[in-house]
């Protein structure tokens, strides 16, 4: 059994900065495990935001974030980071850290088996 637990959740400026962590435990993830951060905002679907591949550190980017989030993990600490630069209002949502042990397909929420409990993220104008 996977746990994941996100933090770092926060009220923030437009243009300001937050890192939300991902801390995992349970299974090691393998190489081609699959972490994704998906977000979701009242009256809209979730969306993913980014993924990173564990083994290769593949990454992909919704194009809303592309140029200001970056996506990484440390394998010591079992842990993905979700580094978040000039944050808009619009990106406000509450951010969910995911995960399956397999590569993925698509965007789809579906695609993972593992989720955490989210975190609030709050930009004000």
């Amino acid at each position: 059994q996977v746990h994941l637990v996100e933090s770092g959740g926060g009220l923030v400026q437009a243009g300001g900065s937050l890192r939300l962590s991902c801390a995992t435990s349970g299974r090691t993830f393998n190489s081609y495990a699959t972490m994704g951060w998906f977000r979701q905002s009242p009256g809209k679907e979730r969306e993913l935001v980014s993924r990173i591949r564990w083994g290769s550190s593949t990454t992909y980017y919704a194009d809303a974030v592309k140029g200001r989030f970056t996506i990484s993990r440390d394998n010591a600490k079992n842990t993905v980071y979700l580094q978040m630069n000039s944050l808009k209002p619009e990106d406000t949502a509450v951010y969910y850290c995911a995960a399956v042990n397999t590569v993925v397909v698509s965007t789809s929420p579906d695609e993972y088996d593992y989720w955490g409990q989210g975190t609030q993220v709050t930009v004000s104008s």
